[in-house]
């Protein structure tokens, strides 16, 4: 049973801030089920949060559709119910499954390698990165060896030549390490070369629009006034400061500035809300079919548990194990979230798909903060 979610009444985050006055509040349906859901979102919006969206599917229907807060730092204008904010790293779901239909349609093979597509990709020894290896962060080409202005990421020829033309850092499928940005790169100009599409361009026209989902690379200039702009993070965890911030240097108010909104950058610049995040990853975890739409085969979902990498990654310096381009979890489950804690996760044995999306942005460590744990414990409790 769903219910529409009131106004929750308690002070929020801006309490600290000087804006006693200020309410944070959470709108939107939730079936009974998930209450916890809607009061861990309500806490966080209080605590840490200043503006955020979660969404839980359950099976092709939304179960938890809930926003609130503020979607600027001054605290000025609300959340809306079609706010959205670049989600970063969480984009690199949106990529992955883009070639996980291109494979299920046998237009990619995931075990050939890249320079079957790409031919100027052989270049120094390339010629044994298999597109799987590019899927599960195992490529060999974790970031670009000549120094890198931030503003030349919006030079897509530019990025893709790069990363043609340079030696590999390891041996292909041997050694873990987040290809954090260039991995949106590396996929996209495969899609590109078997498409004749941008990777933006085949997700709006193969993906979002079926799915009627409002989930945007390359956004269009009308969507701006929706945009809730990043607060990026006040203090880095000692880890991260440690790992750097790699190259380029991406400043978090970069995702703010009309360029970045414009550029297709599959990696990190997306921007979308909960319920669009999980409107097109819930397709995973309903077996390739949602609300009528049918983008995958069964077997073309399964391909998502396909383990690439299980150990230490080079770059964040934690244990992970990495599937098809998304990272795996207990039993049939995968998930992945971006910069600042954005988070989606697919459970397709229980075919739940849960996702949080906010603007304040927090770094805790490599992997993000707790609030989009809380979600998701919020969330398996209600399937209890």
């Amino acid at each position: 049973m769903k219910s529409w979610c009131l106004p929750d009444k308690s002070v929020g985050a801006g309490a600290e801030a000087g804006f006693d006055d200020l309410m944070a509040e959470v709108q939107g349906i939730c079936d009974a089920r998930f209450e916890a859901v809607r009061d861990v979102l309500a806490a966080s919006l209080d605590d840490k949060d200043v503006g955020a969206s979660v969404a839980v599917y359950l099976g092709d229907e939304p179960v938890v559709d809930l926003w609130g807060g503020y979607s600027d730092a001054a605290r000025t204008r609300s959340w809306e119910s079609d706010t959205i904010t670049c989600v970063f790293s969480t984009t690199k779901t949106m990529a992955a499954l883009c070639a996980l239909i291109l494979a299920d349609r046998g237009v990619v093979d995931l075990d050939a390698p890249v320079v079957e597509y790409w031919p100027e990709f052989g270049a120094l020894g390339k010629d044994k990165v298999l597109v799987r290896h590019v899927l599960g962060h195992t490529a060999g080409l974790p970031t670009w060896q000549e120094k890198l202005r931030a503003e030349q990421l919006f030079d897509w020829p530019l990025m893709t030549r790069l990363l043609a033309e340079q030696e590999l850092g390891s041996e292909p499928g041997v050694v873990g390490a987040y290809h954090s940005i260039t991995q949106g790169y590396l996929i996209g100009e495969v899609v590109r070369r078997t498409t004749g599409r941008s990777l933006g361009a085949f997700f709006a026209e193969e993906v979002a629009g079926p799915l009627e989902a409002d989930f945007h690379l390359e956004l269009a200039p009308e969507h701006d006034h929706r945009v809730a702009p990043v607060i990026p993070a006040t203090t880095r965890a000692a880890k991260l400061a440690a790992l750097g911030a790699g190259n380029p240097e991406i400043p978090a108010e970069l995702a703010n500035t009309e360029a970045w909104r414009r550029a297709d950058i599959p990696s990190a610049g997306g921007f979308g809300n909960a319920r669009s995040v999980a409107a097109v990853q819930s397709v995973l975890a309903c077996g390739g079919e949602a609300r009528g739409v049918r983008l995958l085969s069964e077997a073309g979902c399964e391909r998502v548990l396909e383990q690439q990498f299980f150990g230490e990654d080079a770059v964040l310096g934690r244990t992970i194990r990495y599937g098809m381009g998304y990272g795996l979890m207990q039993a049939r489950t995968c998930s992945w979230g971006g910069w600042g804690g954005s988070l989606v996760l697919v459970d397709l044995e229980k075919q739940l798909t849960v996702a949080y999306v906010m603007n304040q942005m927090l770094e805790e460590g490599p992997l993000g903060d707790d609030r989009g744990l809380g979600i998701l414990l919020a969330t398996y409790e209600g399937l209890t």
